[in-house]
């Protein structure tokens, strides 16, 4: 281990609770993988969802590997906001916080985001994903986060056990309430004219996954001794996959799409695995919110090098986030002007995984500068990154 590497602070030694910028470095650089596919391998792009019966086994799992980002993120999302609202030096207000920093995450998603993806100033379409959802999600909880903590926590259960129960609900097309829908649970376009706006990730489930994470907060407090806190993430996440082994194994719910065994094997437990995303089905959060709960409790128990590279990625997102989706942008433009194509394409899985880890090495520095940065300066601008 190198002298000068940044340590991972011990219980009450920082702000900061070390484990979960590890958990939300992890998500970050498995992200960085899927993005790294729908830039460079788009000739095989996969559905959605995935199609159990043909994709390949090592692109579905990569896929699959992707799907843990998005509840991980919004549910540590939950449980950061609940730590600003309770510092060690007492309770205070997190409605400003939430929404100023909803508001701008939107911003973000239509001005610089957008551009990332389709290097374009005036776009065919405007996609609201993740980030869009991610910004709507704290808005709603800047209105919601001052309820008791267990109305909250029952809220969250009731929004991400119920919505799959609404999935047969359609509105007239062009109606106020079929607006609403898309934005909430129907993915589709929100407008077509003068410009396409797209609904990629709709918002009901999401809300319900930043109220679990809010509602998990005094789990990080203080007060609360490690040895419980890991009990119970440990039981949450167990009983969360207990859950989905019930339900997903017999088809009884939480899932549009009913798995059936194949000819293979592994193609059975792909299709087991096959979990919808838009909106996404309480089985695809059982499965990635249960993952996730069980790392969060294992990552406090160990101490080793990769947990500090991935508390790196994890301490400063937002900007990591934005400095590889333009940095994956110039590198196709540059690649196809190179090889004098319209598109530059790799042709195997192991490539998109190699292409990730290098972009996560290119990137390392900078984001480690600017998240020690961000820890000292005490300008607030930079706290949004």
């Amino acid at each position: 281990m190198k002298h000068n590497a940044a340590p991972i602070p011990a219980q009450g030694a920082s702000k900061r609770i070390a484990s979960i910028d590890v958990a939300r470095g992890i998500v970050m650089l498995l992200m960085t993988v899927d993005h790294v596919r729908e830039t460079f391998f788009l000739q095989h792009q996969v559905g959605d969802p995935m199609d159990a019966t043909t994709t390949d086994p090592g692109l579905f799992f990569s896929r699959l590997a992707a799907h843990f980002c998005a509840p991980m993120f919004v549910f540590l999302t939950g449980l950061s906001a609940w730590l600003y609202a309770n510092p060690a030096t007492g309770p205070r207000s997190a409605t400003g916080f939430l929404a100023k920093r909803g508001a701008f995450l939107i911003l973000l998603e239509i001005v610089v985001i957008n551009f990332a993806w389709t290097g374009s100033f005036t776009p065919h379409t405007v996609y609201l994903q993740v980030i869009w959802a991610i910004g709507l999600s704290m808005l709603a909880l800047a209105l919601l986060h001052r309820l008791p903590l267990p109305l909250l926590a029952a809220i969250g259960v009731a929004i991400v056990g119920g919505h799959n129960a609404l999935s047969g609900l359609h509105f007239e097309p062009g109606s106020w309430a079929a607006t609403a829908w898309t934005v909430l649970e129907q993915r589709g376009y929100l407008l077509e004219d003068p410009v396409r706006v797209r609904i990629s990730y709709p918002l009901l489930a999401w809300i319900g996954v930043i109220l679990l994470g809010y509602a998990c907060g005094p789990l990080y407090a203080r007060t609360t001794a490690p040895s419980l806190r890991q009990r119970w993430l440990v039981i949450g996440g167990v009983a969360s996959l207990a859950l989905l082994l019930v339900l997903r194994t017999w088809n009884i719910y939480g899932e549009t799409l009913p798995w059936a065994p194949q000819d293979q094997l592994l193609r059975s437990a792909m299709s087991w695995l096959n979990f919808t995303k838009y909106p996404p089905s309480l089985d695809f959060l059982m499965l990635t919110l249960g993952v996730g709960l069980l790392v969060l409790a294992g990552i406090e128990k160990i101490d080793a090098g990769w947990m500090r590279v991935a508390a790196v990625f994890g301490g400063a997102p937002m900007f990591f986030y934005i400095l590889h989706l333009y940095l994956l942008l110039g590198a196709q433009r540059i690649a196809a002007a190179v090889l004098d194509v319209p598109r530059a394409d790799v042709d195997h899985v192991w490539q998109v995984w190699l292409g990730a880890v290098v972009l996560a090495v290119l990137l390392y520095w900078p984001t480690k500068r600017f998240g020690r940065y961000k820890r000292e300066s005490g300008k607030a601008w930079v706290k949004y990154l």
